[in-house]
């Protein structure tokens, strides 16, 4: 018996005739999984757990416990868990019962190689996927505002919760840039939420949707009779922030004549509401958000220098959803499960077909388009998401966009392996193991 490792995806297998059990693990190990095998069903319960990180492959005929009897234990653990039994000729109506039973599929004696491991593939990803989505939903448990806010595993991600976690806490005003739909205030409700002041209000304000007649009012507040209609006092956007998080996404519409008395409230962490004289401090933290470049709009003298600079102390770059396809299908399906909830629809898990189709689209709305696209799968109005629905296992895909992200950035370096690794945010060795996998070549 071998037992498997704590956290790396293997194969649990079970065959009480020792030959089978040394020709799967040479099968598997061939095509790159690790494999743990056991004589008996109850050998193999021993080592499975609630989140044993892969799946368990048994034949239905053992001595002692069946491998029909170690389905049901299983599920008992872990209904997520994907079985696979492995049936005699004479089984197979059986085995179709036990599918509709839990388990994850079944595969007739004597099996075809490429189909055996197929199957296992496409359960050893189901599962990483479970996994993934449980350790999020943990994380929304605990509360962990940086994982519930900004999701996935690219390095590009990565790197952005890591900057946003360790900003969090402080009181640091930060200007956030991406395009259009890439998560910036996803990003102000997490510094907002993973620091001291989540209990205070998180004020977000479109600066683009409110009108330049009303806009210092809303935002300073005024006076009762500092204008016609102003029956009493009111106060503005930025005092209801105090002791929060004021977010101002499209910061570039600000008209400038107000851009000076944002910059003096910045400076001076008070303010003057319309119609009167008295100050009123405010202490708060200011995300402010943009897609447009403020350095040449103030170049161009259609954003104020000044307020640039004090606000781009601390910059975040979001990258676009295009630049971390890898983060699409966890995305997804996340969105998914939530719109199955607030829809009070069933969940339908996405083909591997849906997932390669919505990995090489371009999203020029990036993650709020992706998140539609799952709103409108939920729905079932979904029509054909985009080019390549011909197929293929998710490892597949994920091994294009990997190639196609590793040549770009050959493309873009000259061919430089190392200015490459540091592009893509890699040690040197792990880019060569990769180039070598995926039979990509390059030379310094």
């Amino acid at each position: 018996m071998t037992q498997p490792p704590d956290i790396a995806p293997v194969v649990l297998f079970v065959d009480d005739e020792e030959i089978i059990r040394l020709t799967v693990r040479q099968t598997l190990e061939l095509a790159g999984l690790a494999v743990a095998t056991y004589p008996t069903a109850e050998a193999a319960l021993a080592d499975i757990s609630a989140d044993t990180p892969g799946v368990l492959v048994t034949d239905v005929r053992l001595p002692g416990m069946s491998g029909l009897d170690l389905l049901s234990r299983v599920r008992a653990l872990d209904a997520e868990l994907p079985v696979v039994l492995v049936t005699g000729q004479g089984d197979v109506s059986m085995a179709v019962r036990a599918m509709q039973d839990g388990a994850y599929d079944f595969i007739e004696k004597p099996f075809v190689t490429d189909h055996f491991v197929e199957v296992i593939r496409r359960a050893l990803e189901k599962r990483a996927l479970v996994r993934e989505n449980r350790r999020l939903r943990q994380a929304l448990d605990q509360n962990s505002a940086v994982e519930n806010h900004l999701l996935g595993q690219s390095p590009a991600l990565v790197r952005t919760r890591r900057l946003v976690a360790d900003l969090a806490g402080t009181d640091v005003d930060v200007l956030v840039l991406g395009e259009t739909g890439t998560g910036k205030e996803q990003v102000a409700r997490a510094l907002h939420e993973g620091g001291p002041r989540a209990a205070f209000p998180f004020v977000a304000v479109n600066c683009g949707a409110i009108p330049d007649s009303m806009f210092e009012s809303e935002m300073f507040g005024h006076e009762a009779g500092a204008f016609t209609g102003a029956a009493k006092r009111r106060v503005g956007k930025i005092e209801y922030a105090h002791r929060g998080t004021l977010f101002l996404d499209e910061i570039e519409s600000m008209p400038l004549a107000l851009q000076v008395k944002l910059l003096r409230v910045l400076q001076d962490r008070a303010l003057e509401r319309l119609g009167g004289n008295d100050r009123v401090a405010v202490d708060l933290r200011v995300v402010a958000a943009t897609k447009e470049n403020l350095l040449d709009l103030a170049n161009a003298g259609r954003f104020r220098a000044d307020l640039y600079y004090r606000l781009s102390v601390v910059t975040l770059t979001l990258p676009p959803l295009r630049d971390r396809r890898e983060d699409i299908p966890l995305l997804f399906q996340h969105f998914a499960l939530q719109a199955a909830a607030r829809f009070r629809r069933p969940y339908a898990e996405p083909t591997p077909a849906l997932l390669r189709a919505l990995m090489l689209k371009d999203w020029p709305g990036n993650v709020r388009e992706l998140r539609n696209a799952a709103d409108r799968h939920v729905l079932g109005l979904a029509e054909d998401e985009g080019p390549g629905t011909d197929g293929g296992s998710l490892a597949d895909i994920l091994d294009g966009v990997e190639r196609h992200l590793i040549t770009e950035a050959l493309r873009a370096s000259g061919g430089q392996v190392t200015r490459a690794a540091e592009t893509l945010g890699v040690p040197r060795k792990t880019l060569y193991d990769k180039m070598k996998r995926l039979n990509i070549g390059g030379a310094e």
